[in-house]
This record gives C-alpha cells, sequence and structure tokens, in this order.
C-alpha cells in the first residue's frame, strides 16, 4: 500500500493513516477519564498525526508541536486562559472540531485480552462505551468550554471506537508446518456499533482465484500483534480466517457475514479451511489457494495492497475456500439465494435464485415483494449469496447456506429494504459506485439445516423476454445453467456478456471436472422429483427502472401461489 504519513505503533495503540485503521488495546492502556486521556501518549501521537495532516491550512493553532497543541486544550480544559489566550477561539474551536472529525474518520477497533477471564466477557461492553464517554466528554468540555455556552443538541455518536472484541489464544492441532499461526490470537466475541460507515481504497473485485503448486502457509512470518485470526462457520465448515491488521474493516466486518465459532468448537480441532489475508508477497500480488491433501485442508493466500481492501476478496476468498472443500465432499456449490415463502393461501415454497454476480438473484425477491401485497405473509432468507446442494442418507436432495449476512449492493436494494434494516448494517463506501452493505439475515442454525427444494431458477439479465419460462427437461436446463451467462453491470471487472461455467467463478471454475458429475446428479434428481427448474427475466442488463422485473415476478408469484 502506499505510504504517506507514518504509522503510530505502541503496544496499546496503533494508528495507520494510510489504510485509516486503528486498534486501541485496552489490556495494554486503558483510559479512565478526560485527565487520563488528555495526558496520555496515544492523544499526543493523534495530535502529530493531525497536525502532520493539517499544515497546508491558514491556521496557525494547526502550526504548533503535538505537544504546545495539547498543552493548549489542557489550558482550556483547566480554566487557565492564559494558556491560549494568544489564540482566536473561533480557530482554536475549528482546530479542535477537525481533530474530532479526522480522528472519528478512521475505522477504530478496540481489543480486549480475555486470559480465561469471565468477568472481562461479561463486562467488555461496558468497558468500551466508558471509552467511548470519555472520548465525547472531553470534546464536549473543550467545545463548550471555548464557544463559552453549552450545547442545546447533543448527538450520542461512536466518538470511542466503531467496534470492539475480545480476543485469546486458543490450542487447536496445528499440523507440521503451521506452528506459526499457533500464537495468533482469536477473536472471540465481537460488539459492533452500527450503522458502520467504512472506507476502504479498492471498490470492485477483479479476476478469479487460481491454484498454486505450494502452501502459501510457507510464506507467513506474522507478528501475534499485527495478525488476529477470526474463527469462522461457514455452512458446516470450519474456516480460520487470519488477517493483518490493517484489514480490521474486513476482519469486523465479517462478523455480519459470518458466524463466530466459540471456543469450544476450535480448541482441539483443525480446520477445513486456512486464509492468510495481508501476506506481504504471493506470486502475481494476486490471489491464490491450495490443497493440502495430506492435511486435508484448504489454503488461501491474499497479498497486501490496496486493491485487496474490498470486502470482496475477503468474502469470495473465504467462499471459494469453502466451495472448494463442498465439491470435494460431492456437494455442489450454488451461487444464488435461497428464500422460504409463506403465502397467505397456506402454501409454503423454497425458491432457488441462481446466478453470478449482477444476475438480479436478490433483486428478483425483492420485485416479488414489492408487487405481493398481502398475497406474502413471510420472506426467510436461507442464504443470498452461497449455498449447496447435496444428498442426505436416504437419497433426497436438500439445500444448505453457507452465510448468515448478506453482502448487497446499495444501488439495488429497495428503499423499504434498506430502510428497515439501515441499523444493523456495515456500510462499504455508500458514497461511490458498487457500493455495498452487509447486513445479517438469519441465524446460523436455520441456514445450516436440511432445506427441500420447491423451484430453482436462473436469473437471466439479458434476454428481452419478460415473465419465467420453465426448461421442458434437464439438458436444456443444464445447458444454461452450467453456460452462467451474464451481462456484468460492473461489480466486478467484467464488462458486457460474459459466460462462467455454471455461474460461480468461485470453486466450480477451478474444478470443473470434478463438478460436472455432482451437477449430472443433482439435475437428475431433481427432474424426477418433479421439482420446478426454469429461468426468470430480470433485464437488469438493460433496464434499470426494474419494471419489466416486476412483470417477471407477477409471473413467478402466479406460479408459487398456484401450483
Amino acid at each position: 500500500m502506499s505510504q504517506s504519513l507514518q504509522p503510530v505503533d505502541t503496544p496499546s495503540f496503533y494508528i495507520n493513516p494510510d489504510t485509516n485503521v486503528s486498534v486501541i488495546n485496552y489490556s495494554e492502556g486503558y483510559i479512565q477519564d478526560v485527565f487520563q486521556l488528555i495526558n496520555s501518549e496515544g492523544l499526543l501521537n493523534l495530535v502529530k498525526l493531525y497536525l502532520e495532516d493539517q499544515r497546508n491550512k491558514n491556521n496557525d493553532v494547526v502550526q504548533l508541536t503535538p505537544k504546545q497543541y495539547v498543552d493548549v486544550l489542557k489550558a482550556i480544559l483547566t480554566d487557565n486562559e492564559k494558556g491560549y489566550a494568544i489564540f482566536d477561539k473561533e480557530k482554536v474551536l475549528q482546530s479542535v472540531e477537525d481533530l474530532y472529525s479526522y480522528y472519528r474518520n478512521y475505522f477504530r477497533v478496540s481489543l480486549l485480552n480475555k486470559h480465561n477471564n469471565a468477568v472481562i466477557k461479561g463486562s467488555f461492553m461496558d468497558i468500551d462505551n466508558h471509552f467511548n464517554d470519555v472520548v465525547i466528554d472531553l470534546y464536549r468540555a473543550i467545545e463548550e468550554k471555548l464557544q463559552g455556552f453549552a450545547n442545546h443538541t447533543y448527538r450520542q455518536i461512536n466518538a470511542g471506537t466503531n467496534a470492539t472484541a475480545i480476543v485469546q489464544s486458543i490450542d487447536w492441532p496445528a499440523p507440521k508446518g503451521y506452528e506459526k499461526l499457533e500464537k495468533i490470537r482469536f477473536l472471540d466475541t465481537l460488539m459492533l456499533r452500527p450503522p458502520m460507515m467504512m472506507h476502504t481504497k479498492s471498490n470492485k473485485r477483479e479476476g478469479v482465484f487460481d491454484a498454486v503448486p505450494n502452501n502459501p502457509i510457507k510464506k507467513f512470518d506474522g507478528n501475534r500483534n499485527e495478525w488476529y485470526c477470526f474463527p469462522a462457520k461457514i455452512g458446516e465448515s470450519l474456516a480460520y480466517i487470519y488477517f493483518q491488521r490493517d484489514y480490521f474493516v474486513s476482519g469486523i466486518a465479517l462478523g455480519n457475514l459470518f458466524e463466530v465459532a466459540s471456543e469450544e468448537e476450535v480448541k482441539g480441532h483443525k480446520p477445513d479451511e486456512i486464509l492468510l489475508f495481508g501476506l506481504p508477497e504471493t506470486e502475481g500480488d494476486v490471489c491464490h489457494y491450495f490443497h493440502d491433501e495430506e492435511n486435508d485442508i484448504w489454503v488461501g493466500e491474499v497479498p497486501y495492497n490496496d486493491k485487496t481492501t474490498y470486502f470482496g476478496y475477503m468474502k469470495k476468498m473465504c467462499l471459494t475456500l469453502h466451495n472448494l472443500h463442498m465439491i470435494y465432499e460431492n456437494r455442489l456449490p450454488i451461487h444464488g439465494s435461497m428464500v422460504k415463502i409463506t403465502f397467505s393461501n397456506g402454501k409454503v415454497k423454497t425458491v432457488v435464485f441462481f446466478g453470478d454476480s449482477g444476475a438480479g438473484k436478490s433483486e428478483s425477491i425483492e420485485a416479488l415483494q414489492e408487487i405481493a401485497d398481502d398475497k406474502i405473509v413471510d420472506i426467510e432468507t436461507i442464504f443470498d449469496d452461497m449455498g449447496s446442494f447435496a444428498f442426505d442418507k436416504d437419497g433426497s436432495i436438500f439445500a444448505q447456506g453457507t452465510e448468515t449476512g448478506a453482502f448487497v449492493r446499495l444501488d439495488d436494494l429497495s428503499s423499504a429494504v434498506a430502510f428497515n434494516n439501515m441499523d444493523r448494517g456495515i456500510y462499504l463506501n455508500p458514497e461511490l459506485k458498487n457500493a455495498r452493505v452487509i447486513l445479517p439475515a438469519n441465524t446460523y442454525k436455520r441456514v445450516v439445516q436440511h432445506h427441500r427444494i420447491d423451484m430453482w431458477v436462473y436469473a437471466n439479465n439479458y434476454d428481452s423476454d419478460i415473465g419465467l419460462h420453465q426448461f421442458p427437461d434437464e439438458e436444456a436446463a443444464k445447458a444454461t445453467f452450467i453456460a452462467g451467462k451474464r451481462k456484468a453491470l460492473g461489480t466486478t471487472d467484467e464488462v458486457g456478456m460474459s459466460t462462467t461455467f455454471f455461474a460461480n467463478p468461485f470453486g466450480p471454475v477451478q474444478e470443473e471436472q470434478k463438478t460436472r458429475p455432482i451437477i449430472d446428479k443433482v439435475f437428475n434428481k431433481l427432474y424426477e422429483d418433479n421439482i420446478y427448474v426454469g429461468e426468470i427475466y430480470t433485464h437488469l442488463g438493460n433496464d434499470k427502472s426494474k419494471d419489466s422485473l416486476k412483470e417477471s415476478a407477477k409471473e413467478l408469484l402466479e406460479q408459487l401461489m398456484n401450483n
């Protein structure tokens, strides 16, 4: 990543202006009141960065040294007017407002070591809340003393942190060659402060993830204080997602997407997948994976650079590793959305919408909600982006999800869905094209249950037809699903018409030969059981108004309610 202002790195406080990430370690130093805060090394270091950033401003206050600036703040706090009398109060106040905004522009996460202390787990949110109160109290005290009167409107924002996490070391059976991972601490419990507005240097994912002949674990030499692990339950897989601290935006955002594995689920358990996110160097400076057949672990690597700050790299690399694991378990990865719909006439149907990014999977569900009026009692999201089809011991087919959350484009959300859920969302670059939000969607227990399939439709965003089309036989259906056609909408680096094997570049593309027999088995069973397999015309490649999609949704509603 590019470098301008240099990071501050102390045991209790890390802040990197290049990545806009700050990590506050309460276990190394905890601020309990405004006087500790104003006298702290952390505040002095923050002021140093702020003043360096503000040097070109026409304000004599920001030309001070960091110590001089903090001394001015102390004089204001203690009503020592001689300590700041030479400055224009308005300019001092403006600089204080700018400093407050400068700090809040960072993504700020606090950490607390568990050390097997149950008291910490029960009170860590109170500890973080108190720190937030201290920060906002200091700001308000200085602000009101400078302006000469108390505010009449107060805004209780996240002044100190955006999120906090309990971290701890957990023993797990690291195979030979993986020993360096043992020292890295796991995230145990998270507390997020939504709605969270996060900003990264990249806003689009590029390319597909290829295999490499050598295990990326050989490149890992991470420092205990610079790397952390998010233990994720992805479907029924156990994944250890290791990330460098400058990627805390993505690391924390995982909390709205995947279930955090408990200490009991990690202790003594080898993971199915390991992701190393933020390695100093990878082949071609791009993402890769490796199948460690001896230890039966899928290992992914993602390089440290500006591009990979986009959350899509974190999510899709996790899902690629998971899907490859599923294929080797003879399960079929499904790039799509699955919902369970309860209708007013008493019928309950589960529908899977299938297709690559931008095809109209989530949009079809939203259009159905909008046109259904009171005909739909409830729509439950089982999975929003990735799931799998598998067979139980009796040979019956079922669907299962992977994520407990949804990673969706803001532009594609209806206003009703967006505003009803915005207070729980993690927003990524909301001011830019391809802005995204991560929303919790369902419980892990529901996501991994075995769900029957009543309908499977391909989201066709390129043809001009309107409505729903049922494929007459499995060969016709397979031809469309396997071709994976779509019109790219700018969510990746693709443009125009594209084709992707089975509409899924996250596993099936990499293991096409192993995937094809599973596809054959699935389609054969669906047609044997007379399950509806078809396509819905979404028109998203041509009609941004979504009027045609709503017409198609009406036909879908008719099919589901009356058949």
